[in-house]
């Protein structure tokens, strides 16, 4: 079938959809339930007495102790058992701006705590892990072995070393982006009276803020083990975003004084993600100018209204430099995990959205002016492919309706639970007795979202299908709010 006419046929069968669907074509208050279960599920630690996720059990219970330190709990980053601290904290970063920008969304969806509570099972973590001002863990366990092992979480054989940054091994993305995370969270529990505990989290922000800015350094160079797979791009997008959240939360002139006077504002681009926060932080500054909270509108802070703004007209095909597509009309950045750039696309959007609805403004873009109804579009029409409006008809969340992945590229979720068979699985016995198997997952992991579909919107089910079939908690979590706010509009 030639492009035009496959285009054709799928753009029937969307009409055809929506006709037997109505306006809503999915429940988006469903798949938001499920994206928050899928962080039940990547918790590492003791699990607490209301997790719902049951096929878990406890595990790495003494992360930490080879370096004298408690580093129980936290999240594991994806279908592996590390817990990397850079896109852990941008996970919470991700998930605490969902509550403070949607918080009434989801409040009224009931899922309101639930979203709390997955904020605070990795803030908890991230508060151990800044034992002293200058002193930040960034990862527990090692990737190579790890990855050189198939086995469930709470049977893990592999080492387990605690890895840091410090005033003589520096880590200024580490350290700003987890600065970043803790504001974010601030805001969130503070709007929920947990002040004490907002109180807590801001300090931790301001210090490694404080740590980040005076020991400059790449993360990498002090953990050259992360930059195996969680390599970071440089830090200065880390310490504009930070300083944005820290702005937002405390309201003092320095952060803003520190991002008129950076050096390096970003520019235009192509994509927000784990490693690159600055149309996220261009936003950020473009929201509270917008609202005419505490950014003035010099040069500094104009342009990175303009670029953030650039980015969504790129996104939405109004830009002079429009991101990709494939036939379908999914978004495409790169091959490898591209549904995580999607959702961190459709989440700008769907958050920039709500501040021009409430200003009554409209960004213009060189081919035309955008509304905030155009980025609500936008952004549904990014998750509607990814929960089932696609070619092949699957949903590419995890446990949403009945055609999804069912041989995910992820250790728990691919072996049977330790609480109906509690034989351990060894570190080569899990390939052979179950990665390798032709079989479905025995267990569900619902809410996860894998890396997705190829460039020709084409997917292959399987576990050796990491690029593909692996999902990531960063994709998740800038996904809770934008399902939210679709789950009371539609």
């Amino acid at each position: 079938m030639s492009s035009g006419l496959r285009y054709l046929s799928f753009g029937l069968c969307v009409v055809l959809l929506l006709l037997q669907n109505g306006a809503a074509s999915f429940d988006y208050g469903d798949a938001l339930t499920k994206s928050l279960l899928y962080f039940e599920a990547q918790r590492s630690g003791k699990l607490p007495p209301h997790q719902r996720v049951q096929w878990r059990g406890d595990s790495a219970l003494r992360d930490g102790n080879n370096a004298g330190i408690n580093l129980v709990g936290g999240y594991y980053d994806a279908g592996d058992n590390v817990k990397f601290g850079l896109p852990m904290a941008f996970t919470v970063t991700m998930l605490a701006w969902s509550v403070v920008q949607f918080g009434p969304q989801l409040e009224a969806r009931k899922e309101l705590w639930n979203a709390l509570n997955a904020i605070k099972w990795g803030t908890d973590y991230m508060i151990k892990a800044h034992p002293e001002p200058n002193v930040l863990y960034g990862q527990v366990g090692e990737g190579g072995s790890n990855h050189a092992c198939w086995q469930r979480p709470e049977d893990m054989t592999t080492p387990r070393p605690a890895y840091k940054i410090d005033a003589q091994h520096p880590g200024s993305d580490l350290a700003a982006e987890t600065a970043a995370a803790l504001a974010a969270a601030s805001i969130a529990f503070n709007a929920h009276g947990l002040r004490t505990y907002s109180s807590t989290l801001l300090n931790h922000a301001k210090q490694l803020f404080e740590f980040a800015t005076k020991y400059i350094g790449q993360y990498q160079n002090s953990i050259p083990t992360a930059g195996q797979f969680y390599s970071s791009s440089g830090y200065e997008d880390e310490l504009v975003w930070a300083a944005a959240w820290l702005g937002r939360a405390t309201n003092d002139n320095n952060y803003h004084n520190f991002i008129t006077k950076s050096s390096n504002s970003g520019g235009a681009r192509t994509m927000f993600s784990w490693d690159d926060k600055y149309a996220g932080a261009q936003l950020l500054v473009a929201m509270s100018t917008l609202e005419k909270k505490m950014w003035a509108n010099g040069g500094e802070v104009y342009e990175m209204k303009n670029n953030g703004e650039q980015f969504l007209c790129n996104c939405i095909q109004k830009g002079s430099f429009n991101v990709p597509r494939t036939y379908a009309g999914l978004l495409w950045f790169q091959e490898w995990n591209n549904l995580h750039y999607v959702a961190t696309a459709s989440f700008l959007a769907a958050a920039y959205a709500e501040t021009l609805a409430n200003t009554r403004s409209t960004i213009q873009c060189p081919h035309g002016p955008v509304s905030s109804y155009d980025l609500v579009t936008f952004a549904r029409s990014q998750v509607d492919y990814i929960l089932g409006l696609n070619p092949k008809g699957m949903s590419y969340m995890v446990g949403f309706g009945t055609n999804y992945p069912k041989r995910v590229h992820h250790r728990g979720a691919s072996i049977v639970s330790i609480k109906k068979d509690p034989r351990p699985v060894s570190c080569q016995g899990g390939f052979e007795e179950w990665f390798h198997k032709n079989a479905d997952n025995p267990n569900v992991v619902y809410g996860a979202v894998v890396g997705g579909p190829n460039r020709n919107d084409e997917y292959n089910d399987k576990r050796e299908n990491y690029q593909q079939a692996e999902p990531a908690t960063a994709n998740v979590a800038p996904l809770v709010g934008v399902l939210a706010s679709l789950a009371l509009r539609f």
